[in-house]
This record gives C-alpha cells, structure tokens and sequence, in this order.
C-alpha cells in the first residue's frame, strides 16, 4: 500500500477530537490497525483484543462498512492463513457485532464464495478449511436474514423461539430442516480441523495448531444453541404427527448427536480450550422423542466463556488518541495509518479525551460486569427450568395415576351392576323354581304308574342330554358362526318341544292306568264290604242256630262246616287284600322316588334351558359389540381424513358423492329396521349386525367422497360440505358408541344420521355442473353443428395454408422458404389426419345414437346423456379453434412477425383437444366397432403428426438461429466480463419470470377446468382430460395436526449458489 506524502495543511493543522471528521478519521485508523494486526500471515490465533476492536467498531458505525472498505483490499488469494483468519474474524463480526452487519455482509457474499471456491480447487490445507469455512458463514448469512428473530448468536428465549417457529406445522418443520442444514456445517468444519490435527497436548499448545483450532470457540457457541433448539422443535413435532413421519428427522437428529458429543469430548480433552472456553457434557444417550415426558429430562446446555485478559497482553485503550507508538511495544513495528497517511498533527490530551477513555472504561467494565450477571442468570433460569420440568412431570404421573384410578372405579362400578343383575336375575329364577315346583306338586297325582315307561323316558332324557351336550360344544368351538348356532337352537327346541309333547302323552297314559288301577281297587273294596256283611249276617245266623241247637241239632254240623268254610275264604281274601295293600304301598313308594328324580332332571334341564339363553344373549350382544367396534373404528378413519393432507390431492365429481348419500340414507332406514327387529327378539341381532356394516361402510364413503369433492369446490360450498361431513362423522360415532353398550343400546336413534346425510346429499346436488350453452332439448341440434362448424374450420385452415405456402414460395427463398415450406407441410398433413379423425368421430357418434337411442328419437337420447353431449361439444370446439390458432400461428411464423414457440404450443393444444374428442366418442362406443378402430387409428395419426409439426417448427428454428453467431473478436476482458455479469442478472430476471408465468399458467388452467365444469372427476359419461389432476392449482393450506407439505424457498438463486436445498415433502 502507497503512502501519502503530500498531506494538504488544512489537515494537517486540525486538533484531533474536535470535530466530526477528526474523528471519523481516528476511527479509521483505529480499524485499519485493529483489521491489519488481526488478519496477517503470522500463524497464530487472532487475539482477542483486536478483534474485540472491530466489533466496537460496527457497533459505533452501526454496520460493517469500514470493516468490509479494508477488508475487501486484503490479498486473500495469495495466503491460506490469511483467509483463514479473515474468515475467523468475519465469523466473530457476525456473532459479536451490530446486527446490521448482517445485511452488509450480504453484499459481499460472492467475494466469500469466490475465496472459498478458489481455495477448495487447491490441495492446501489451510485452503481446504478456508472451503468449508465459507460454506459456513454463506449457510449462517442466509439463515439470519431468513429468520431475523434469531440473532447472529443465536441467542434467544423459548418463548422467542416458540413464537419463531409459529403454529403452522410446515413451518415448523421447514424450521427444523434448515437447523439441521446449520448443524452440518458446523459439524463438518470442526470435523476438518480435528482431522488436520492430532490429539496430542503439545499440538493445542502450539501456536500453529491454536490457529487452527481458535475458530471452533465460536462453533462450539453456535452448536449449542442450534441443538437445544432442535430438541425443542422436534419435541413440538412429534406432538403434531405420527411418528412414522419423522422417521428421518430423527435418524438425522442422532447422528448429528453422537458427532457433536465427540466434538465436545475432543475439545474438553484439549488444554487450549480449558483456559479459554468451558464445554457443556452432553448426555449419554440421544432423547426420546416418542416419549412426550422425556422433554422435561432434557438440559439446555450452556456455554461459558471466562471474562479475563490473557496475562502475556496489556489492555489498550478503546479509542487512541495519541499518534506516537506506545512505549512498550518496538519501534520497529510500523503503524498502518502512519505508512499510508503519516502521522497527525497533535499530541496532547484535554479533558475531553480523558473523560471519553475514562468513560469506555467504565462502559467495558459494566459491560463484563453485565455478562457475568447474564450467565448467572442463565445458570439460574436453566436449574429452574429443570425443576419445573421434573414438577411438570411429576403432576402429569399424578395425572395420569388420577386418570387409572377414576377408569379402575368406572370398571368396578360397572361390575357392581353386574352383580347387582345377576343377584336380580338368581332371585327371578328361585321365584320361576318355586312355582314349577307348585306346578310339580299340583300335577303330583299324575304321576302314580310310569314303569313302563321309564325305560323309555330315561333314554329319551339320556339323548336329549346327549345332544345338548354337543349343542353346548358346538356354541364353544364355532361362536363366529352365527347360522349354525340359529340351526341347533332351532332343532333344539324343536326336540325340546317333541319331549314335551311325548312326555305330556305318556303322563296321559299313565294317568289313565292309575285311573284304572284305582276303579280295580275300589270295586275289591266293595267286595270285601260285601263279604264282611255277608259274615256278619253269618254271625247272627249263628246266633240264631246256636240258639234253636237244641232244636235244629242236626242241621249243627252242616252250618259250622259252613262257618269253617267261610272263615278260610274270609281270611283268603284278607291276606289277597293285604297283599295288593302292600304292593300298592311299595309301588307309590317307588314312584315316588321317580317322580323327585325326574322333577330334579327337569329343574336341571330348566337351568340349561336358561344358561344356553342367556349364553346365546350375550354371544349376540357380543357379535353386535364387535361389529359396532369396527364400524367405529371405520368412521373414525374416514373422519379422519377430513384432515389428512394426503387426501387433498384426491378428488371426485359431486354425481358419485350423490349416489353415495342416497345409498347412506337407504342403509340409514335398514339400520333403524334391524334396531327395531334387534329390541323386539335380542336373540337374534343378524338384521342389526348386517345393517350397521352397510351404514358403516357407506357413510364412511359418504364422508370420504364428500372431503374429495370439497378439493375441487368453491370456497364457500366446500366448507359447507366439511362442516355437513364433519357432523355426519360425529353423529355416526355416536350412534355406533350407543350400540356399543346395552344400556343405551334401547336409546340409540338411527334418524340422526339421517339430517347430515340429507345436507351432503343437496350440497352434492347443487355442486352439479349445469349447462351454460345450451337447454338439454337443443343439445342435438348443437353436437350436429358443433361438428360441422368443426369440420368447416378445418377445411378453411387447409384452403388458408396452401395460400401460405404459395405465398412463401414467391415472398422467401434458400433456408426460409425450406424452413417455411416443411412447416406449412406438417401443418397440413395434420390438418388432414385431423378432417380424417372428425370424420371418423361423426360415423362413431351416429352408431352410438343408433344403436343406444333405442324408441326414443335422437334428441331425447342426446338430453338423456346430457353430460356426455356436452364433453363432446366441448371437444369439437377445442379442435376447430386448435386448428384456427394453428393456421394463425403458422401465417405469424412466415410472415416472422409470430414465434416459433406460438406454434408448438397450439400443436400441443391440437394433439389435447383431439385426444379429449377421441375420449368423449370412445366413452359410450361399442369395443368391437369398426368405426371405434378407425377413430383410434385417425387420434395415433394426429399425435404423429402432430409430433412432426413439432419437430419441423424446431429443426427451423434451430436451422434459422444457427446462422447468427456471436462475434467475441473486439471485446476485451472487461468488457467481457462485464457482459457475463449482465448476462447473468438478465438469467437470474429470466427464471424469476419464468417461475411466476408458471405459477400464472396453474391458476389459469384451474380456472379453465372450473368454467369447463370439472369441479369433480368425470364419471363415465364425462371423461377426463388426461393431466388434469397434474395442472391442478395449489390446494388449500392443511390445519394443525397434519403431515406437512414443505414449499420450496423463492429465494432460488440465493440457494443455488450457497448449496442450501429446502427440504420438500410431497403428498403421494
């Protein structure tokens, strides 16, 4: 650097200190020292007053103005270290210095990245750190400016980051991306610095090593920082999305925490950084972000820097007054400012200057004082948090325990009454069993002869268990099938009944015997009676003979023979009577005991009459539970995609979310039936169980369909339709939890489905396309005319073409009329494949009315298939107006007063409104018809030549441009560069404009698609354009609680250069 020799006097003669320009001049050179003693090519580490220097000096200036005047002049590509250190003292400028440094910095960023490229295609080592230092100061200026909450040191509250990062969760995560991009940096330039050194103490010792070891201070500020933050917003994302998600976040999360951590650990191990810096522990293990609790374990770590002077340095004044060199240090070292401008006029001190030396003193030490307040309070406000954090969990355990103990006493309340209804249940089946047992006892009398019967009775009874038995483990083995579990209970109370019936005719029968037996009984009585009178009057007989002995002697011997006789036949007949008395005894005795048997037999058979009913309730009960579960579980997902950002490039067309909603309210109406049949007989809940599947099934569709046709709805209807969607979810829910519990299953109504059903259902009916040309009865009439004005264009742009080409020929001549002469060619092959395919398309239409018209004349079939008579006007139009703006293009380019690109856009739109035709006609057309072949051959043709069209405009254009060459011969390299630069903003305004005529052309197409009709998804009386859904407009901006979708940055030309991509994530 010269120096200046002739000073002018005036300057010369002024007093330092007292005026503005005095001063601004001894700022200068108070810089111009600072900037020249901290960047040289000594290698050693800048010290800490210098560049502390040069951040008073942005902040006294208010930017980096001065800094970057002197900084800008260094010969940086000449020395490795010097612009290692100049990178050091930029980066501590950043953190340290005014924050309008920032913007400075920003205009000299191609001077950063031009040092950094040229040092990086060098194989210096120095020069490779230089490389990766610049990536990291170009990644911090952009991440600044971007997010100005956030300081150059990266410094702040968590509110300010809780407000920083916003609510919207794609900023967030956008956020945390860019965080993640800063920490690589960071990372990779201590990375490259340990690996250009080894462990060893004696290394950080020396001054070769502290010079490349001095810049990680800083590093190790910022990467504190950036990883408290990074937990904090990956703990706030996981509170918003599903864990699968962010899968990736947090792999990369982990491996940037365990390279961080043997960062710290290296750089604990070092001597160097022990007196100069103290290094947080980081813990053992990464957290755990599916944990929401595992937050209140985690630490901020916090940096600390000792606020002391190094020993082997002398503090020196702020502001220098005095011009001399100072005492202590050599004459030889020459003073920057003095070799460039001399020395200035003045030496002595007043009391101004010593008030404002006085003055930085106190201000520098109130300012270290302030520091360590700072840190203390840091270290304060991190020990409460902790606290607070541990208490926060604690109360969210006793939350939780609180939580588990009302759900354990709901749990017990609910078994409760359970038990109170079973106690209920016993006390009605010991009242049923007391009045069988009166039944038994009444009917006692029938049961007086059933041995006979016994035999058969008990291998009946015997079967009957038999067969209940396999009934039983056939209900255990098979309770999914609920036929065959009707079928056996069908059977067996049919056998149950037949037993019934045989038993009631035997105990019939048997009665009769009884009846019988007891006539026999009663008439033997009689007789005996008769025998006792008879004796009786052969006692007085007797009697009278006894006393006419002496009379009627000789007739003695023949009565008393005759009194023997009757006396042994008396006592015959007493002991056949006390015999029959005996046995008839004995018989009641025993049937007796077969009557207590079979009345036990019975009471059993009763009670498993009555288990196997209650058992088949609560299987039914179960089967209806189940089911009612999974139709929960089915609405809950179609609820849920009201708010999924997936589901917003789904689409469909509001006829099929129509037919939808009727086919819900037809499923609404059998639901309420199968209730109804369920409550009437709760033995069989087949009806209800397949009732609830249809509804569940088809207002889940309903719902999904309704959000689908919302995507493509205006504003208004569309948040009537989630509003009507989110209602019907809501009630249905509640519904199927009704069903879920038998107390308020009786209660459950099924018409409250019905209102939100019925609203998406007129909502569907009014997002409708309506015709806007024409009435359904005049539709005929237009297709016929549509097709013959389209047929009438084409044949014009034939007739207009060859005009073109004659003229060509006699206007033009060489390249252009070759040019000329294969455009216009192409043209007119494609306009005849054109005529050729709409005549095709007219025979295909005629057979499809003929043959689908049926009684009906041609215009009812047109107004019957209204939407299709539509598609297909609309097509016919597309293609007579491709072909007018084609021949209007094709004229433009002869005549060079058009663009080349005019006509290959009005190509594409030829080969797309063709196709559309081809798809309207091919909708409705027979697969086996010939004139269908035809057409498909005549649409391959069109796209043929419509490729060649194509190809010819470019092959021209190319042919024509190929002739102008540039000419490099008298421009010199200013001048050459100069022109590179202009060339270079003129790409940057290209692709600026470039991008908005892209986001221009999306919201025209949607328009177009909106005013065609194509609210929804055509049916298959409306065919789609193919590529519709991928020139579709931008979709509404997801709410809170969904999987993000990540817009890239506008800034494109600032990350290109830098090497900062925005991480983007696309819905499938």
């Amino acid at each position: 650097m010269n120096s200046i020799k002739n000073v002018p006097a005036r300057v010369l003669s002024r007093r330092p200190g007292h005026s503005l320009e005095a001063e601004r001049e001894q700022f200068d050179k108070t810089q111009a020292i600072s900037i020249s003693k901290a960047i040289n090519t000594q290698e050693a580490p800048v010290k800490e007053k210098h560049a502390r220097r040069i951040i008073l000096g942005t902040h006294h200036e208010k930017g980096a103005f001065t800094f970057w005047s002197y900084a800008i002049g260094l010969p940086l590509p000449s020395s490795a270290i010097l612009s290692w250190k100049f990178c050091h003292v930029l980066h501590k400028v950043l953190r340290d210095g005014h924050p309008n440094v920032l913007h400075d910095c920003q205009r000299y960023r191609s001077n950063i990245r031009e040092i950094g490229e040229l040092w990086g295609h060098l194989h210096d080592r120095y020069g490779q750190l230089v490389n990766v230092y610049t990536k990291l100061l170009l990644t911090k200026i952009s991440f600044h400016l971007k997010h100005p909450q956030f300081p150059a040191g990266l410094e702040v509250t968590d509110e300010v980051l809780e407000k920083a990062a916003g609510t919207d969760i794609n900023d967030i995560f956008q956020l945390t991306v860019e965080m993640f991009d800063y920490m690589d940096c960071e990372l990779k330039l201590s990375e490259s610095v340990f690996r250009q050194l080894n462990t060893a103490i004696a290394v950080s010792q020396m001054s070769s090593g502290q010079c490349r070891l001095a810049p990680l201070i800083q590093v190790i500020q910022d990467c504190s920082h950036l990883y408290h933050y990074t937990v904090k917003l990956l703990f706030k994302l996981h509170s918003c999305l599903p864990a699968d998600t962010l899968q990736g976040h947090r792999d990369r999360f982990h491996e940037q925490f365990h390279s961080l951590k043997n960062f710290f650990r290296r750089a604990s191990d070092m001597l160097y950084f022990k007196r100069l810096i103290q290094i947080p522990r980081l813990p053992e293990g990464p957290p755990n972000f599916l944990r929401a609790s595992a937050l209140a374990e985690h630490i901020k770590p916090v940096v600390v820097i000792p606020v002391e002077a190094p020993e082997d340095e002398e503090p020196e004044n702020l502001i220098e007054i005095s011009t001399g060199p100072p005492a202590a240090e050599p004459a030889v070292v020459a003073d920057l400012f003095d070799q460039t401008f001399g020395p200035p006029n003045g030496s002595v001190k007043d009391n101004r200057d010593l008030q404002i030396e006085a003055l930085k003193r106190e201000v520098e030490m109130l300012r270290a004082e302030l520091e360590k307040i700072k840190l203390e309070a840091q270290r304060y406000i991190a020990q409460l948090k902790g606290q607070v954090n541990a208490l926060e969990a604690e109360l969210e355990e006793q939350r939780k325990q609180k939580q588990k103990a009302l759900v354990d006493n709901e749990q017990l309340r609910h078994e409760l009454a359970q038990l109170r209804a079973a106690q209920q249940e016993g006390e009605r089946s010991q009242s049923l069993r007391e009045e069988a047992e009166k039944r038994a006892s009444a009917t006692e009398a029938r049961y007086a002869k059933l041995k006979e019967q016994h035999g058969k009775l008990v291998t009946t009874h015997a079967e009957l268990l038999r067969k209940n038995a396999d009934t039983a483990r056939q209900l255990t083995v098979k309770q999914q099938n609920q036929e065959e579990v009707q079928r056996v209970k069908e059977q067996l109370a049919f056998q149950v009944e037949q037993v019934k019936r045989e038993s009631e005719m035997k105990l019939e029968e048997q009665s009769d015997q009884l009846e019988k037996v007891r006539r026999e009984l009663e008439a033997k009585a009689g007789e005996l009676v008769h025998v006792q009178e008879a004796l009786s009057r052969s006692e007085q007989s007797g009697l009278e003979l006894s006393a006419q002995l002496d009379v009627l002697s000789a007739e003695k011997e023949a009565l008393s023979s005759a009194v023997r006789q009757r006396e042994a036949e008396l006592q015959a007949a007493q002991g056949l009577a006390q015999e029959k008395a005996a046995a008839l005894s004995q018989e009641q005795q025993r049937h007796s005991q077969e009557r207590d048997e079979l009345q036990g037999r019975l009471a059993d058979k009763e009670s498993q009459e009555q288990g196997l009913l209650q058992r088949l309730l609560a299987e039914q009960f179960a089967v209806l539970r189940r089911t009612a579960a999974e139709a929960e579980r089915i609405l809950r997902d179609a609820v849920g995609k009201l708010d999924d950002p997936l589901h917003l490039r789904c689409t469909s067309s509001p006829d099929y979310l129509v037919s939808r909603a009727q086919a819900a309210l037809e499923a609404v109406s059998a639901l309420e039936v199968g209730h109804a049949q369920y409550l009437t007989s709760r033995s069989d809940a087949s009806a209800l169980v397949a009732a609830l599947t249809q509804f569940s099934h088809l207002a889940a569709d309903t719902i999904v369909n309704g959000s689908a046709t919302s995507h493509l709805a205006p504003t208004d209807p569309a948040d009537r339709l989630i509003d009507a969607c989110r209602e019907c979810g809501s009630r249905a829910l509640e519904l199927v939890g009704q069903l879920q519990d038998q107390q308020t299953v009786q209660k459950a109504q099924a018409s409250l489905v019905r209102t939100p059903l019925q609203g998406i259902l007129q909502l569907g009916q009014e997002l409708r396309p309506r015709s806007l040309d024409v009435r359904q009865e005049e539709l005929g009439a237009v297709v016929d005319k549509e097709l013959a004005a389209t047929s009438a264009a084409i044949e014009e742009a034939v007739r207009r073409i060859e005009d073109m080409m004659n003229q060509a020929r006699h206007a033009s001549s060489g390249v252009k009329l070759e040019v000329n002469e294969r455009i216009l060619t192409s043209c007119t092959d494609l306009m005849k494949a054109i005529r050729l395919l709409v005549t095709a398309s007219t025979h295909l239409q005629k057979e499809i009315v003929e043959s689908g018209r049926g009684a009906a004349t041609q215009q009812e079939f047109y107004a019957k298939n209204s939407r299709w008579t539509e598609g297909l006007i609309s097509a016919s139009k597309a293609v007579g107006w491709g072909a007018t703006q084609l021949v209007e293009s094709a004229d433009k380019v002869v005549l060079h007063t058009g663009k080349y690109e005019e006509l290959i856009v009005c190509s594409h739109e030829i080969a797309a409104s063709t196709a559309q035709l081809v798809a309207a006609s091919k909708v409705k057309a027979n697969k086996n018809s010939p004139h269908l072949s035809r057409l498909q051959e005549c649409s391959r043709t069109v796209n043929v030549m419509a490729a060649n069209v194509v190809a010819s405009t470019k092959s021209g254009q190319e042919q024509i441009e190929d002739r102008d060459t540039m000419d490099f011969s008298g421009m010199s390299l200013i001048k050459l560069k100069k022109q590179e630069m202009e060339t270079q903003v003129r790409v940057l305004e290209l692709e600026k404009t470039l991008e908005a005529e892209r986001v221009r052309l999306g919201e025209l197409r949607r328009q177009h698609y909106v005013l065609a009709g194509g609210v929804g998804t055509p049916s298959e009386e409306e065919p789609s354009q193919p590529g519709s859904a991928a020139h579709s407009g931008p979709s509404r901006k997801p709410p809170l609680a969904q999987k993000p979708s990540v817009v890239p940055r506008q800034d494109h030309q600032l990350n290109r250069k830098d090497d900062v991509c925005p991480a983007q994530l696309v819905n499938s």
